[in-house]
């Protein structure tokens, strides 16, 4: 029986996955999924984790990046078409759990969280899903303090940099900290007249470049929470 843990290095499933080495030691294999466009933030985070776990943690990709995907698709992912979540994060690990059957999935949604669910796997299969921080009854609350406790401290941002659900302040962030990156994202919306961001959202330009033009003549937008994402654990 293969015991593997979901991971995308975010709060969740960090804490549950070292939790879960110290209340069910056993040998686990630490997956994820990486997309190819974490910032060095995260890469840090995963290297920090494999000394924690002292187990690598496994890269299941099927070679393809972000930027690849939209090379070959001549478009952006939106909240229309997340081919980015399917593509990126969901078959790769779909394919790749079925080469390690039988299986207990180890997956990071919390307590206070009832309305997300995970990867749906077919009855037949000897797969068995289990959300160990429901089975805790930890929230929120639980996993910070936990975390806190083992002095670990997440990534500010553990998906794509690119990503059509972050918030202003995001980009903002982005722009400021990684600009080649920004620039990059940038020339994709021109390159493919589409945008990652949707006019729709809020007052401001949809497009980078016009985005852009706001911060560099002062505008810092307010730091907010966001919900929503693509990590693996979570969808």
């Amino acid at each position: 029986m293969n015991h593997i843990v979901a991971l995308s290095g975010g709060k969740d499933s960090t804490a549950m996955a070292l939790r879960l080495a110290e209340v069910e030691p056993r040998s686990y294999i630490y997956v994820c999924t990486p997309t190819g466009d974490e910032l060095p933030d995260v890469i840090k985070h995963w290297s920090i984790l494999e000394e924690l776990f002292n187990s690598p943690i496994v890269k299941v990709s099927t070679g393809q990046t972000l930027s690849s995907l939209i090379e070959n698709k001549k478009c952006i992912p939106n909240w229309r078409m997340r081919f980015c979540t399917k593509e990126l994060k969901i078959i790769p690990y779909q394919s790749w759990i079925m080469n390690h059957l039988p299986a207990i999935s180890y997956v990071g949604l919390r307590a206070d969280e009832q309305g997300r669910s995970g990867i749906e796997w077919d009855n037949e299969l000897k797969l068995t899903t289990r959300y160990p921080l429901r089975d805790w009854g930890w929230g929120l609350n639980e996993v910070q303090e936990y975390l806190n406790r083992r002095k670990i401290t997440i990534p500010t941002r553990t998906d794509c940099a690119r990503c059509f659900y972050q918030t202003l302040y995001e980009w903002y962030s982005l722009w400021n900290n990684h600009p080649k990156v920004y620039a990059h994202a940038e020339a994709q919306e021109v390159k493919y007249s589409h945008t990652f961001r949707s006019p729709q959202r809020d007052t401001r330009p949809a497009a980078l470049q016009g985005l852009r033009e706001q911060f560099e003549t002062g505008y810092t937008p307010k730091q907010r929470n966001r919900k929503g994402g693509c990590r693996i654990c979570n969808l």
